[in-house]
């Protein structure tokens, strides 16, 4: 495999084996970091995600008052307590993390200062209205332009209380952005929903010290009255990043790959779920607990795989999964349909679109659902010309594609997998003999 700065060529792989390490997942490291901050004392989180999301998180926070030390892979946060952070003296830039805008966004709304919270022209086009809602119910005075609809965010701290808020759509990001702010507000605040939602926000708040009330169909908390506990956190491997070489296994004709240390929480583990429903050959083995979230083993083979559904509440358990697991359905026997994802549309790009775009260049039979699609499995793929989109999960999904094509796949915008897996390329190149 060789590659230029904007362009990365990938070739059909003989064999794909080895034992790699995925990176810290990058929500857990977010919260980690959020979290820390407004505790009392230094919080140590290590295996931090490398990925460009989690840095913005940390440069926005030294931006209002919080010291960071970060030495490779392990960050020290010295937290300020609930009410510690400083003004910023310039506009927050989250770069292209949503979960840094809204998620930070639950805590500045209780801050006695103003703040204005950008990102690049992908996250500016995001939708913002479904966090903007929840919040100036709870007081905040919070807005965005085009009708509160879009960042830039200008958020004029103010006295939050508690509300009752039933989700709308399935979403991790804006149930914590509205139990962050519920740590400052008065009485409880409970968020509703439907379908459940990756939940480590709420593993770190009960491991910090706060009453939290769950249940299947809501998460609770009250406002607190001490200070939040310090983290020491081991940031287990990310189970996004291990999609890809799940997939990667399963649809090779000569592969053998161990992950080791990987996130195993079970919102998060549709993919495995699905894969294993289509045939796959996966084993999860010294199954444990590390600060409060379940990690395991993984070891994937090649495997014959066939056609599912895929729908309902698995959906918010692998919403960024969706991309790769096209990829798999394009090696599988018979039709896979997948509903109930219109979410896909409002990520870092529509990625219902661009994934049946990009896959159909490569010989796919996939067409497009207004919530999902429709992957005609058996076809051989053929390596052309494919773009990114400066997505960092369609440029992973595209090279996994590309180990199976005949011929050569030149992936441009390729640099996007920084995002989230900078080291995606050279893991790459260590697995395919």
């Amino acid at each position: 495999m060789a590659g230029k700065t904007l362009v990365r060529t990938i070739q059909r792989a003989k064999r794909l084996a080895g034992e790699i390490i995925v990176p810290g997942d990058k929500s857990i490291s977010h919260r980690g970091a959020i979290l820390g901050s407004i505790a009392s004392g230094i919080s140590k989180i290590s295996n931090y995600s490398p990925g460009k999301d989690c840095l913005s998180t940390l440069n926005c926070l030294k931006s209002l008052g919080i010291r960071i030390i970060r030495k490779a892979s392990v960050v020290h946060v010295y937290g300020v307590g609930l009410n510690g952070y400083k003004e910023a003296e310039d506009v927050l830039d989250a770069g292209n993390s949503g979960t840094t805008m809204r998620l930070l966004s639950g805590v500045l709304a209780a801050q006695p200062f103003l703040s204005v919270i950008s990102g690049d022209a992908s996250l500016r086009a995001r939708p913002m209205k479904r966090l903007i809602t929840p919040l100036q119910l709870m007081g905040a005075k919070i807005y965005g332009r085009n009708d509160n609809s879009l960042a830039p965010l200008v958020i004029k701290g103010n006295k939050l209380h508690g509300i009752t808020y039933p989700l709308p759509v399935p979403s991790a990001q804006i149930k914590s952005a509205i139990l962050l702010a519920g740590l400052f507000a008065s009485g409880k605040t409970t968020v509703a929903q439907k379908e459940m939602s990756r939940d480590h926000t709420e593993r770190l708040l009960k491991q910090m010290g706060v009453n939290v009330e769950s249940g299947s169909s809501y998460t609770s908390v009250t406002p607190m009255v001490k200070p939040l506990n310090s983290l020491n956190l081991f940031v287990p491997g990310d189970i996004s990043s291990a999609a890809y070489w799940l997939v990667a296994g399963s649809i090779h004709p000569n592969a053998n790959i161990k992950i080791v240390n990987c996130g195993v929480n079970p919102t998060r583990t549709g993919i495995i779920d699905v894969l294993l429903a289509m045939g796959a050959r996966i084993k999860l083995e010294n199954q444990r607990l590390e600060c409060n979230e379940p990690v395991a083993d993984l070891y994937v083979e090649s495997s014959e795989l066939k056609a599912v559904e895929i729908k309902g509440s698995v959906i918010p358990r692998l919403i960024d999964e969706i991309p790769v697991l096209a990829v798999a359905a394009c090696s599988a026997r018979g039709t896979t349909i997948i509903r109930d994802a219109g979410e896909l549309r409002a990520k870092e790009s529509d990625r219902i679109a661009t994934t049946v775009r990009e896959l159909t260049r490569l010989g796919a039979r996939i067409e497009a659902l207004s919530d999902g699609m429709v992957i005609n499995g058996g076809s051989s793929l053929v390596g052309t010309e494919v773009e990114s989109h400066s997505d960092h999960r369609l440029a992973m999904s595209l090279a996994i594609a590309g180990l199976i094509t005949q011929g050569k796949t030149n992936i441009l915008q390729p640099q996007a997998v920084g995002i989230s897996y900078p080291d995606f390329w050279e893991t790459l190149e260590r697995l395919a003999r």
